[in-house]
């Protein structure tokens, strides 16, 4: 493999957070350093690139997606653009158009529409053109169906609509196991991971969500040009045998655990997030609550047992106390310790207090937080605040975690929001919350080094810019940088190198262009050669 050398940029590394160049060795970083240096290096590489200014940084790690559903919308079939029910239908006819036999689209979300009432079936089945029809919301835990769908995945019990809870889970799964896995979505979507600065994703699979042989496909393909995936299998066990058979039935060290979306309960949007006290805009509901405390405790004894991460899906403070109060039945049994050896895992984790926060703490429990869902819900006339009311107001608070010395990683949940990791940074500094900002920084180590250590890297340098560290990076356009804080009381920001912190790029306005993504010293994405 070819030495390079990367020059006349900025390089965001701990080790120097003065450098402007870097030398890439294979697979390997060898050097890194100032422009005095660099001349001398330049004599002894195979390539020198001048990076005019670009920034170079860690590649991100996408820590929650869905590779197959990303490529769907990626290619087409995309509903969030719908503003209104006659629009919704536009959309659907598009895709009527483009569909064979059964229309699969989604991103619908009728929480900002002016009015918020959703077309009805037959409407929907004339603009799909009488095919049968999927259309999931955006949060993918309710979904528009219709009859000439329910007979023909042979669930003609239930009733044409909206369906959500455990009758979207049975049209979820019915479908996985009616739909061939469709390989060249998931390879579209981890292209575009790769032009977004990514070198790893982490896929969260699960029986009712594309199935199994999506996820053994995605595993036993490894690209070298495409960033590398490791999974979850969200399937709930109870015995540590079977945990360990499930475990071993997958390529060795590409699944993480067993859980990731293995549901607790659904979603805000879909009313199926399950909570202590009655949704503000559905009086008498409280949601779902998918597993109970003992069955969580099952399945924490079970992978504990065998040293396997488990991972929940859990949105609810009141799914939060059932997942606790699970971890405290399986420390009863096995003890504090040996949950703790095992860095279970919880996804979304949005209504937090401090009480169940230092019951995070006590566990070890990593969260898996997305910020861009703050952006897009919250606020006073956010869906959140529809359905909850002034207890929206402390909802997903970055910092309280932190603070509290609870492990985070951030990601986005595609395709519920986009893959853009600079515009994770911009939504954890600018959350609804005030008090729940995070730093620029803390948000950019919680998609890189923190989330490497989320899956059990034990590589200290994985994640990180330094000699001898592998050389897995993105170049970015980077107009501005500095040192970015979020809080008010103090500067916000400050573009002085003399303080020793490696800068980051302004992302108030602009978000940085990925001109290249590297994975182990191979270039999976490359747009860098038509700036130079």
């Amino acid at each position: 493999m070819a030495k390079t050398l990367y020059r006349n940029g900025a390089v965001y590394s701990a080790a120097d957070p003065f450098a402007t160049a870097i030398v890439v060795d294979g697979d390997t970083i060898s050097w890194l350093g100032g422009e005095d240096a660099a001349d001398r290096h330049a004599e002894n590489v195979d390539e020198v690139i001048d990076l005019r200014g670009a920034l170079v940084t860690p590649a991100f790690v996408e820590s929650h997606t869905h590779l197959a559903a990303l490529g769907r919308t990626l290619s087409g079939a995309d509903l969030s653009s719908a503003t209104s029910a006659s629009s919704l239908l536009s959309l659907v006819a598009v895709q009527g158009q483009k569909s064979s036999k059964v229309v699969l689209a989604q991103g619908w979300d009728n929480s900002d529409w002016e009015d918020q009432t959703l077309p009805e079936a037959n409407d929907l089945t004339s603009a799909a053109d009488g095919r049968a029809y999927y259309l999931s919301r955006r949060d993918v835990h309710s979904a528009l169906v219709n009859r000439e769908l329910l007979d023909f995945l042979g669930l003609g019990h239930l009733k044409p609509g909206v369906v959500a809870g455990a009758d979207h889970d049975d049209v979820r799964l019915a479908i996985a196991k009616a739909q061939k896995a469709d390989h060249e979505f998931q390879r579209l979507a981890l292209a575009h991971y790769a032009s977004r600065g990514f070198a790893t994703v982490v896929e969260m699979a699960a029986p009712h969500l594309e199935g199994r042989a999506a996820l053994d496909q995605l595993l036993a393909d490894n690209q070298p040009k495409l960033p590398q995936v490791y999974g979850f299998w969200g399937e709930a066990v109870s015995d540590a045998d079977t945990a360990d058979e499930l475990f071993s039935s997958f390529p060795k060290g590409r699944l993480l655990g067993i859980g990731g979306d293995l549901k607790v309960d659904g979603s805000l949007g879909s009313h199926t997030a399950y909570l202590r006290e009655d949704y503000s805009d559905k009086a008498g509901e409280r949601g779902t609550l998918y597993l109970n405390k003992e069955e969580i405790a099952a399945h924490l004894v079970a992978c504990s047992s065998r040293g396997i991460q488990a991972s929940f899906h859990v949105i609810g403070d009141g799914a939060l106390d059932e997942v606790l109060d699970g971890f405290d039945l399986a420390a009863q049994e096995i003890g504090v310790p040996k949950l703790q050896m095992a860095r279970h895992r919880l996804e979304h984790v949005e209504m937090v207090d401090d009480v169940t926060r230092q019951r995070l703490l006590q566990y070890a429990i990593t969260v898996s937080m997305q910020p861009v869902f703050d952006h897009a819900w919250g606020g006073s006339n956010g869906m959140y605040a529809q359905r909850l009311g002034q207890r929206a107001e402390s909802m997903n608070n970055l910092s309280a975690m932190l603070s509290a010395g609870v492990p985070m990683v951030l990601g986005s949940d595609a395709p519920v929001t986009e893959v853009d990791g600079w515009q994770v940074v911009r939504a954890a500094m600018n959350m609804s919350n005030t008090q729940g900002r995070v730093s620029a920084r803390a948000a950019f180590l919680a998609q890189t080094r923190s989330t490497y250590r989320a899956m059990g890297e034990m590589n200290p340098l994985a994640g990180q810019l330094a000699i001898g560290a592998q050389a897995t990076f993105a170049v970015w356009t980077a107009s501005e940088l500095a040192v970015q804080t979020p809080d008010v009381r103090i500067s916000s920001w400050s573009t002085d190198a003399r303080a020793g912190t490696p800068m980051l790029p302004v992302v108030d306005e602009e978000i940085p262009e990925c001109l290249r993504t590297v994975r182990a010293g191979v270039t999976i994405f490359d747009n860098l050669e038509t700036q130079n």
